[in-house]
């Protein structure tokens, strides 16, 4: 006890006592809010996993996505490099055929060994190439008796005949290619006018 509490008497000392287990109190309080203020280390490197996982997932999609369009590319670069060249081919191609049909048939019959191994050599000459461009995926559109498809046909012109279902390739002028998925060169074609609608035409087929 110390002077001052014999001095003031056992008021006094109480009232000491309770503002040191008040101080004390504070001090604990302090303590534990500064220590709540502190971040957990485990709690952060949860966090930190969390977000190096996002990170990597990203990444393997973005990789992955990479890897398709880069698949796609050379596969694009494999199956169209050569369409430029093959387009220019076809104009050839017609010019033999062309040269060809020019030929009356009357003139064939009865033409002599030189213009009959002349026309021959011009046929097989043909084949050749179309054999080639089909050997690198070019391949020809059949297009007559189909119902006209603007994506791989071109009109030319009409043909007006009433037995024929209307909107039908009747006549290929010039024939169309693909090259892989893509047109390389679409038919030039006549179309029927004047018949049933498609539909009406196939509708009727099935009832019969």
């Amino acid at each position: 006890m110390t002077d001052e509490t014999k001095k003031n008497g056992p008021d006094a000392a109480a009232h000491e006592n309770a503002a040191e287990a008040a101080a004390s109190a504070f001090d604990d309080v302090a303590e534990a809010a500064e220590a709540a203020a502190e971040p957990d280390p485990i709690e952060i490197l949860k966090a930190e996993k969390a977000d190096l996982s996002d990170r990597l997932l990203r990444l393997a999609a973005e990789m992955d996505n990479l890897r398709r369009r880069t698949e796609r590319d050379v596969k694009d670069a494999k199956s169209y490099s050569v369409a430029g060249f093959a387009r220019d081919m076809l104009g050839v191609s017609d010019n033999l055929r062309r040269a060809l049909d020019a030929v009356p048939a009357e003139t064939r019959a009865a033409a002599d060994a030189a213009l009959t191994t002349l026309l021959e050599g011009v046929e097989m000459t043909e084949r050749s190439m179309l054999s080639a461009l089909e050997r690198h995926g070019v391949q020809k559109i059949e297009p007559e008796g189909q119902k006209f498809d603007p994506n791989f046909h071109q009109a030319m012109f009409e043909v007006p005949n009433p037995n024929v279902p209307n909107n039908t390739v009747v006549q290929v002028v010039q024939a169309g290619f693909t090259i892989g998925e893509r047109v390389l060169r679409p038919a030039m074609v006549g179309v029927a006018k004047g018949g049933p609608k498609v539909e009406v035409a196939a509708e009727a087929e099935k009832n019969a």
